[in-house]
């Protein structure tokens, strides 16, 4: 790989945010997505990616100035300089992985959460949500986990990024995804525990190929959008309209939910604003307990009701509501 310095931009002795500020550029020029017509592009993103890599840690980026090691991660010396390479895997005391039958549910080799290597995830964030998907809902982000592991390994390949896009009642019951990789194959996956915006899943093994093995494929999840739920923590939050005789009188209605529609009993008396609980309604925990649905009362009342103006003039609510307001 040519200078990493000379492929970000940047001069030897630019600070982190300058390195980070020309990756950014560079990578929302090149990606994938945008330059579906020309391949050079996608070349260009791996080298962008790798050069960011390296340059983006502190011991890696000392040791390249030193020149204890190559542009790759490689070492210089004959007899190698030990340390973690890209290809290596962090100790995530957040990560889930998941071994055949005897993890946790997910294919074989499946990590959950963060993985080794840099973690580029807090740049991919929002980088390319409007760019077009694939139809597997995500595109590719071909990114770099090239260099050498502990002992002077072979480099592995680099890893190569996704988007997944997620249905918002698809992440709440943590339905069953298919996707197709870049090679054309397809798998598919359960979404993890805690799952959230941007959650991170490793595919091991399912990246570009290196004369060290696989790297990595790392899907980040994004969670679509709902005409009606929005996603609160672990809950999930619903405004639902009711009537002025279903609130003064109370009344049984159906509400929807993430798994279909439950009946819910709205107490009488109940005012805008009141928020009412559905038990294990919601997102999933780390510990596979489940949050719960919020509905919010918000009474709707009719534009232009004749019989409903004809019975305030003979009625009318002279309690001191505002008291507390200082009305």
């Amino acid at each position: 790989m040519a200078d990493p310095y000379s492929i970000l931009g940047v001069a030897r002795g630019a600070s982190e945010a300058e390195i980070k500020s020309a990756y950014r550029k560079l990578a929302k020029e090149l990606h994938p997505d945008k330059n579906k017509d020309n391949p050079k592009a996608a070349d260009r993103f791996s080298q962008v990616s790798n050069a960011y890599d390296l340059l983006s840690d502190k011991d890696k980026r000392a040791r390249f100035d030193r020149g204890e090691i190559d542009a790759d991660g490689n070492p210089t010396s004959p007899f190698g300089y030990g340390g973690g390479g890209f290809g290596g895997r962090g100790g995530n005391s957040n990560a889930y992985t998941a071994y055949g039958s005897g993890g946790h549910g997910g294919p074989e080799g499946f990590e959950f959460g963060g993985g080794g290597g840099p973690d580029l995830g807090d740049l991919f964030e929002g980088l390319f949500g409007g760019g077009k998907r694939g139809a597997s809902g995500f595109g590719g982000d071909f990114g770099g986990a090239q260099g050498r592991g502990r002992g002077g390994r072979a480099a592995k390949g680099a890893n190569v990024n996704y988007r997944l896009a997620v249905d918002f009642v698809d992440a709440a019951t943590r339905a069953t995804q298919r996707i197709t990789l870049q090679d054309g194959k397809t798998i598919d996956v359960k979404l993890p525990l805690g799952l959230e915006q941007g959650t991170q899943m490793r595919l091991a093994g399912k990246g570009e190929q290196g004369p060290g093995g696989n790297g990595d494929a790392i899907i980040t999840i994004e969670i679509r959008s709902h005409p009606f739920f929005t996603q609160d923590g672990h809950n999930v939050r619903l405004d639902l309209p009711i009537t002025l005789d279903e609130a003064m009188n109370g009344a049984k209605v159906k509400v929807p939910t993430v798994e279909g529609p439950v009946m819910l009993a709205v107490p009488p008396g109940s005012s805008s604003g009141k928020t009412l609980r559905l038990k294990g309604r919601g997102f999933s925990l780390k510990n596979g307990e489940r949050g719960d649905q919020l509905v919010t009362l918000m009474i709707d009342l009719p534009a232009d009701d004749a019989e409903l103006k004809e019975f305030l003039t003979r009625w009318s609510d002279r309690r001191p509501i505002r008291s507390a307001l200082g009305g």
